[in-house]
């Protein structure tokens, strides 16, 4: 069952080697094709719906809840705050990918059989899950057989929860990297390269054009004597709505009161530490005074080198003589004051073996052995190997460490707290050579420190830290300001309100979404955000705490969805609608029937040449010299402009004037060059349908009401 528990505590990274492979990029879990459950079963109590499916609230929260745990087996906690906001917004991404996808996958006859899956997970591929687990890897870095059947045996056994969290970071997500293998698979099989594009391609390849031009930048022109109206930005929204659309939401505009601490509040810690000082380096029970005097950094009882020592004030602290007391220093959000109470020589690293007698099974918990006859065996294989007999014999026929036991107990070197702090203590405290039986929490170890390297100094520091908090009073301080603010009847009146007492109105220009957990920096702003959603235009909000302020806020604008109104559009317009005034003001200057002398003369410019290198075609991406300026190349091939120059060229840069000097055909290209032109033609094409799960999204119909519960 060893490899259960590796499971569930490796299955957040798993899950990041499998999606690796994955074209959705999303981590998939409990929805199986064809399933008429699960997470878009029949509940009463809807989320939203996908496609005509409706999302149960319970599947919901049941799959947020599987998601917290893989990743508190990752990280050692539950996840909080903003992080279970960004979980949510995960698990709904998920969900959507997997009915859009399954419903794909259905129609065309993709799944993965049982057979499949088992294959999976005995291949050696590096993205199977098993190859991530060290106990199931032989000596040619290849999965030891025997073992990982067995490991495929246990998964199979295991039930209830067990089974779901290996469902959920194991199983669907390798299910679904198949599928979507698959997939992908006949897309990119299905790319054809029709012969007229071909044609077209080589054609273009060819020919090139020999051009001379006159360039005139945007850059003549000031920004400061163009104006872009509103009128100009709604007049070229309506001709480009495609690139303006618009999602309902809530632009804000919001002002902050600190519930930090102040000055006084600092000075008032700092002053309650400094009356500890004389006290602390008196005692000699350090352990006790940590404790009596509610330190926030835990007494830690060990001796530890310096590289282990958490503090920014280690070198300092280290120089002084025991009993000396270091302080008060600002580390983090403390004062803190410390004392050396030892000091010893330890190792950097040792090399060890152990025998695990096992009492109790670590996936489970259940008891394997009382303690007192694990003892009793413990002490008498330590009494075996100190009359002779074999440690790595004993260790193959007695350990339950299914790691080590192969290896003859062998641990390797380890540096310190990388074992549990009893073990740990034993392998760095004892010399070399020593043996002895040490209980943990797994059972008791036979231990053999083998060998020990680097002695260096190591030191027991005690710790007496108070947190920077902010008194009662800069608390409410905060709170009575931010009430009055909250007051003001609407945002003229709380901008006006502001100027009285020194503060500005912070505006978001971003648009919140009914579904935004965060706004801008501002992480856990969802309440702020579900009171937006419920308000009028102008309407000033309570009091929020957000982190470690009180906000008040106010709805600048509301948006239904649609196309973006001149104000939201502005930056992606401006520029544009800029440059095409400018364009005019120089055509105007250099006339529409110019020549290129004339052209060069109005703005001072030289005539300039290009394309003698042949790098000119129809197929290029940029001109050098130019850059991208696709109308230049489609005017150099235009024949007309071999006889006279073009009229004014708009282009992204600025305006051109140009002239076709030549257009020439290049030398018939080898074979291997028409084999690469025909897999570049390919590879263009299977680029182009490697957006497929953004495509079929955007064919969906998707509704979310997430924010009704949460």
């Amino acid at each position: 069952m060893q490899i259960i528990q590796s499971i569930r505590e490796k299955g957040a990274a798993i899950i990041i080697i499998v999606i690796a492979i994955s074209l959705i990029g999303f981590i998939l879990m409990d929805a199986k094709p064809g399933s008429g459950g699960g997470i878009f079963g029949g509940s009463n109590d809807k989320i939203g719906k996908v496609n005509g499916q409706n999302i149960s609230r319970q599947e919901f929260i049941k799959r947020e809840k599987q998601m917290q745990d893989i990743e508190a087996g990752k990280s050692g906690q539950q996840p909080s705050g903003a992080r279970i906001d960004q979980i949510r917004d995960q698990l709904w991404n998920q969900i959507v990918a997997e009915n859009i996808f399954y419903k794909e996958a259905e129609k065309l006859g993709i799944n993965i059989t049982s057979t499949e899956t088992k294959a999976l997970l005995l291949s050696n591929d590096q993205t199977n899950p098993l190859m991530q687990e060290r106990s199931l890897i032989g000596a040619d870095g290849k999965l030891d057989m025997t073992k990982a059947l067995e490991a495929y045996n246990n998964i199979k056994k295991a039930k209830g929860d067990q089974r779901e969290m290996i469902d959920a970071s194991i199983l669907e997500p390798l299910r679904l990297s198949n599928a979507v293998a698959k997939y992908s698979g006949l897309i990119s099989a299905a790319a054809y390269y029709p012969g007229w594009m071909k044609e077209r391609d080589a054609t273009e390849g060819k020919t090139f054009a020999n051009i001379s031009y006159v360039a005139i930048p945007y850059t003549e022109i000031s920004d400061s004597t163009v104006t872009v109206s509103d009128a100009d930005i709604t007049g070229y929204v309506a001709k480009h709505k495609d690139l303006f659309k618009q999602e309902a939401g809530r632009t804000i505009s919001y002002v902050t009161f600190s519930q930090l601490p102040t000055a006084v509040d600092s000075a008032r810690v700092k002053k309650s530490v400094e009356e500890l000082k004389v006290t602390f380096a008196a005692d000699t029970n350090s352990k006790s005074f940590v404790g009596r005097n509610t330190s926030t950094i835990d007494f830690v009882d060990d001796f530890l080198p310096k590289a282990k020592i958490n503090s920014i004030f280690t070198d300092t602290i280290i120089k002084e003589q025991i009993g000396t007391v270091v302080g008060p220093y600002v580390d983090g959000k403390n004062y803190v004051i410390a004392k050396v109470t030892g000091t010893k020589m330890m190792p950097d690293s040792v090399k060890a073996k152990h025998i695990l007698i096992g009492t109790n099974d670590p996936q489970t918990g259940k008891s394997i052995m009382e303690d007192a006859t694990a003892k009793k065996l413990a002490d008498s294989i330590l009494n075996m190997v100190n009359n002779g007999s074999d440690f790595a014999a004993l260790a193959k026929q007695y350990s339950t460490d299914q790691g080590s036991k192969e290896k003859g107990g062998d641990l390797g070197s380890f540096g310190y707290g990388q074992m549990v702090p009893e073990f740990n203590e034993f392998a760095f405290s004892k010399t070399a050579g020593t043996r002895g039986v040490v209980k943990t929490q797994f059972g008791y170890h036979v231990i053999e420190v083998v060998s020990q390297t680097a002695m260096k100094p190591a030191y027991k520091i005690a710790f007496i830290g108070k947190e920077i908090n902010a008194s009662d009073a800069t608390v409410g301080e905060a709170s009575l300001a931010s009430t009055k603010a909250a007051a003001q009847k609407d945002a003229a009146s709380l901008e006006t309100y502001l100027k009285t007492i020194g503060k500005s109105i912070i505006v978001n220009p971003a648009i919140i979404k009914e579904n935004d957990f965060a706004i801008g920096n501002m992480q856990q702003a969802r309440s702020l955000i579900k009171w937006a959603f419920g308000a009028k235009k102008g309407q000033v909000s309570e009091p929020f705490s957000i982190g470690e302020d009180f906000v008040v806020a106010t709805v600048n604008n509301i948006y239904a969805e649609g196309t973006q109104d001149a104000t939201l559009a502005r930056k992606g317009s401006e520029a544009v609608i800029r440059n095409q005034k400018k364009a005019a003001i120089i055509v105007a200057k250099i006339g529409v029937a110019s020549t290129l002398e004339n052209a060069a003369t109005a703005y001072s410019k030289t005539i300039m040449t290009a394309g003698a290198d042949s790098s000119i075609t129809m197929a290029a991406q940029i001109i050098n010299g130019l850059g991208v300026e696709y109308k230049i190349i489609g005017a150099a091939f235009n024949k007309e402009n071999l006889a006279k120059a073009s009229a004014p060229i708009e282009g992204t840069s600025g305006v051109y004037v140009i002239k076709t000097n030549s257009i020439q055909n290049k030398p018939d290209p080898s074979s291997e060059a028409q084999l690469q032109q025909k897999d570049v033609g390919l590879q263009k094409i299977r680029q182009q349908s490697a957006n497929w799960f953004e495509a079929l999204k955007k064919q969906s119909d998707i509704i979310d009401k997430r924010s009704s519960v949460y």
